[in-house]
C-alpha cells in the first residue's frame, strides 16, 4: 500500500503551512484546529521552532494554568508561545485577550485543540477578531503526492485513510482506529452534557459510517440507535464540530424542481467510516456496498482540504430533485453559475456517468467545459459531456475551489 515506516519522511509538508504564517503575520495569535492526530502539533511546532512548546495535557502545566492563570501567562508575555490543547484550561482564553490587548506583535501565541467544539467556544467569546483560524485536516492526496508516497489503488486510500501517523509509523490501520475512537469517547466527549451514554454514542458513530454518502434521515438514524430525533440531531453537530463528519448541504437552486432538503453525511477521513463499519482489509472494499459512498468522501474532503488549508470554508453543496436526478458535489464559484461535479468509483469511464451532468445542464445552462466527473481510473480526457478526470489528478476542477 505505502512505504515501509524506515522509508518514511520524517515529517509530511502541509500545504496549510503557508496560510498559516500568512495569518501569523497579521493577527496577534493564530488557531489550528481540527480532529485529534490531524496532525496540528507537528505542523505548528515545524513553522514556529522558536516558540516555547506547552502541552496543556500535562497535569501539573494544566494545574499550574488553572490555578493562576495571569503568573503562567506572564512567563510568556515577551517569547510568546505554542499553546497545545489549550482548549483544556478555558479560563486561560479571557486572560489570554489581556495579553494580546497589551502586547499586539504578531504571531505571538499559536492555538491547538481537538476538542473544537470547546475550542471555538472559547475563541468567539474571548478572543474574537484577535485570532486567524485554520482547520486542518488529515493528509491530503496532493501532500502525499509531493512527499512521494503512493498508493496502489485508492482502495488502499479508502481503508487506511489519510491520519499522518499511518504514514510515518508502522500501525496498522485497525489498531490505530481502535485507539482513536476510544481517546475520542473517553477524551474529549465524556465532559459533555450532550453525550451521556458513550456506548450508545459508539453505537450512533457506527450508523453513521453506514450511511456514509447519503442523506441524513435522522428518524431512522435515530431508531437505529435507540435515542430521540433531537438526540441524532445534536450528536451529528457535535461530530461535525469535532470535524469527524461533514454534513454537505443541499443546494439552493431548484429550476421549478421539488428539491430534498437535508444534508448528506460523509466522515473527513475515509479510512474511520471504513474501520467503524466493520472493513477488514482493502480487499474488502472492493465489492462492498459502502464503497461508493466512500469514494465520495475521498474527492468532496480532499476539495475540503484545498479549502481550508487556504483558510476558507466549504463551497461545496449538492443538489437531487425529488425524481431521484442527483449531482454529487456543487461548487459555489466567486458569483459565476456554480458548477458541477460528479463522483464515480468505478475504474472504466461509462457513458452513463455523464447522464446527470447532462440533465443538469439542460437545467442550468452550464456549458461541458464547465463540468467534471471525477472517476476511479487514471486517465483524464475530455469528453463530449464534460471532463473526465481521475481520482489522483484532481488539477482541472481545482481553480474553481480557490
Amino acid at each position: 500500500m505505502s512505504k515501509t515506516a524506515e522509508e518514511m519522511p520524517p515529517i509530511i509538508r502541509r500545504d496549510a503551512e503557508e496560510k498559516i504564517r500568512t495569518l501569523a503575520r497579521g493577527f496577534p495569535a493564530v488557531s489550528v484546529v481540527g480532529p485529534r492526530q490531524s496532525g496540528k502539533t507537528t505542523l505548528v511546532r515545524s513553522v514556529f521552532p522558536q516558540l516555547p512548546y506547552v502541552l496543556l495535557e500535562d497535569p501539573d502545566t494544566r494545574a499550574f494554568a488553572e490555578e493562576d492563570p495571569r503568573s503562567f501567562l506572564a512567563q510568556y508575555e515577551t517569547t510568546g508561545a505554542v499553546f497545545d490543547e489549550v482548549q483544556r484550561v478555558p479560563e486561560l482564553f479571557s486572560y489570554l485577550q489581556g495579553v494580546l490587548d497589551r502586547h499586539t506583535k504578531p504571531g505571538q501565541f499559536i492555538l491547538t485543540g481537538s476538542q473544537n467544539f470547546l475550542m471555538m467556544e472559547g475563541i468567539s467569546q474571548s478572543l474574537a477578531g484577535r485570532v486567524g483560524i485554520v482547520k486542518l485536516l488529515p493528509l491530503s492526496m496532493r501532500e502525499l503526492a509531493h512527499a512521494a508516497i503512493e498508493t496502489e489503488r485508492y482502495e488502499d486510500l479508502l481503508y487506511a485513510g489519510l491520519f499522518p501517523r499511518l504514514y510515518r509509523s508502522a500501525i496498522h490501520p485497525a489498531d490505530f482506529y481502535s485507539s482513536y475512537i476510544q481517546t475520542y469517547l473517553e477524551r474529549d466527549l465524556r465532559l459533555l452534557k450532550q453525550v451521556q451514554n458513550l456506548s450508545t454514542f459508539q453505537t450512533f458513530l457506527k450508523m453513521c459510517a453506514y450511511r456514509s454518502g447519503q442523506v441524513v434521515n435522522y428518524s431512522s438514524l435515530a431508531n437505529d440507535c435507540g435515542i430521540t430525533h433531537n438526540t441524532a440531531k445534536e450528536w451529528l453537530s457535535l461530530l461535525e464540530t469535532s470535524l469527524l463528519i461533514v454534513l454537505i448541504r443541499p443546494h439552493h437552486k431548484n429550476f421549478n424542481k421539488r428539491l430534498v432538503k437535508m444534508p448528506k453525511l460523509y466522515f473527513t477521513d475515509p479510512g474511520l467510516a471504513a474501520h467503524l463499519a466493520g472493513i477488514q482489509s482493502a480487499d474488502d472494499l472492493i465489492y462492498h456496498p459502502l464503497k461508493g459512498g466512500l469514494f465520495e468522501s475521498l474527492i468532496l474532503t480532499e476539495f475540503l482540504k484545498f479549502r481550508f488549508n487556504r483558510g476558507k470554508e466549504s463551497n461545496l453543496y449538492f443538489w437531487r430533485d425529488k425524481l431521484g436526478h442527483e449531482i454529487d458535489c456543487i461548487i459555489e464559484y466567486q458569483g459565476w453559475d456554480p458548477v458541477p461535479v460528479e463522483i464515480k468509483s468505478g475504474r472504466t469511464a461509462s457513458s452513463d456517468f455523464f447522464k446527470e451532468i447532462t440533465y443538469w445542464n439542460r437545467l442550468s445552462g452550464n456549458t461541458p467545459n464547465r463540468s467534471f466527473v471525477v472517476y476511479g481510473g487514471e486517465q483524464s480526457p475530455q469528453r463530449a459531456a464534460g471532463r473526465l478526470v481521475g481520482y489522483r489528478e484532481l488539477e482541472p476542477i481545482l481553480p474553481y475551489l480557490v
